[in-house]
């Protein structure tokens, strides 16, 4: 085909043979990609591909380990860190410290409760978490009042996800669960290796199809880390509902390694989501095959010790509570 090509382009004046010479080279022929492989794509641009899905016993554990100040600690080497699966000390097999990026789905809540001046506060906030975080994350926008629905699939883009927030309106009731499931749903089919989920909301559920033990349920089943933040006001804190809806992102946050705030003035808001955007960029993952593992789906709850390095007195690290014993095969 490529050798027909080449005669007949022969045959022309120069000008079209250029031409039909470029054609022939963009659109490519057979024989050309059998023998010259596609160069890779810069790391800047976005993957169309799926992540690689194989079969594997490997327990990962993201971890965020802070100083008594609650300054992130960075820097660490593996023999830092002890893992246990029970009580069982494990040998670390897969250790990374590196500034990866992250597939963040961000749960933005759109109810009638998020009305006035929260959703412009919490807005301007998530732009600063987004400034704030690695240039490679990829984001899934999900808003939620009455239902939960994707509003934004898989971009790299931050100002494409700001500009989808101007466009809502705050009103109904809230499905907090529901969009908890679909985040999950969405961001364990990301690309990054690192999975997170940002929820932006009063907590306050009144309108899903799960429940909250279904929720946490899956939180302690997918390896993703959940950060929170209530923006309630005076009403919302001294209320048996805002109560509620503070234990119920209290325990899913702590459940997968991550964090829940409560900003009480606009500063404090933006330093917050800052600060989550940071601490996403300054962990460590760690990876573990279980002695004598058995996929019998039971549950097995994990604890990792860290040494502090000389001159440091005591060091914090957070991760997640455990996993179930069954084979993942999710691992890229």
């Amino acid at each position: 085909m490529a050798v027909k090509n080449f005669q007949f382009v022969s045959r022309l004046c120069s000008v079209h043979r250029w031409i039909f010479l470029i054609l022939i080279l963009l659109s490519g022929t057979p024989s050309a990609s059998a023998q010259t492989p596609e160069p890779t794509p810069p790391a800047q641009e976005e993957p169309d591909d799926k992540p690689l899905s194989v079969k594997t016993d490997l327990v990962t554990l993201t971890l965020t380990v802070t100083d008594l100040y609650g300054r992130f600690v960075s820097g660490l080497n593996k023999d830092a860190f002890t893992v246990f699966d029970g009580n069982a000390e494990q040998e670390i097999t897969f250790f990374s410290d590196v500034d990866a990026p992250v597939s963040v789905g961000i749960l933005f809540d759109v109810s009638g409760s998020m009305s006035g001046e929260k959703i412009g506060k919490a807005r301007k906030a998530l732009e600063r978490f987004i400034n704030t975080s690695h240039p490679s994350d990829e984001y899934f926008l999900i808003g939620f009042n009455s239902r939960a629905q994707l509003l934004l699939d898989r971009s790299r883009d931050g100002d494409a996800i700001l500009q989808k927030l101007t466009l809502v309106q705050t009103k109904g009731n809230t499905a907090l669960y529901d969009a908890c499931y679909l985040g999950v749903e969405r961001v364990t089919r990301g690309t990054r290796q690192k999975k997170a989920m940002l929820i932006i909301s009063d907590g306050q559920d009144n309108a899903s199809r799960y429940n909250f033990g279904e929720v946490r349920r899956l939180m302690k089943e997918a390896d993703v880390t959940v950060y929170a933040v209530g923006i309630m006001d005076g009403r919302d804190a001294g209320s048996i509902t805002g109560m509620q809806g503070q234990a119920f992102l209290d325990e899913l946050t702590s459940v997968t390694g991550g964090k829940a705030f409560y900003p009480q003035t606009d500063v404090e808001m933006d330093e917050i989501f800052e600060r989550i955007a940071l601490e996403l960029r300054h962990q460590y993952s760690i990876g573990f095959t279980p002695k004598d593992f058995t996929p019998d789906g039971k549950w097995h709850k994990t604890k990792v010790k860290v040494k502090p390095p000389r001159g440091i007195s005591r060091l914090t690290v957070r991760t997640r509570e455990g996993y179930y014993a069954t084979p993942n095969t999710n691992y890229k």
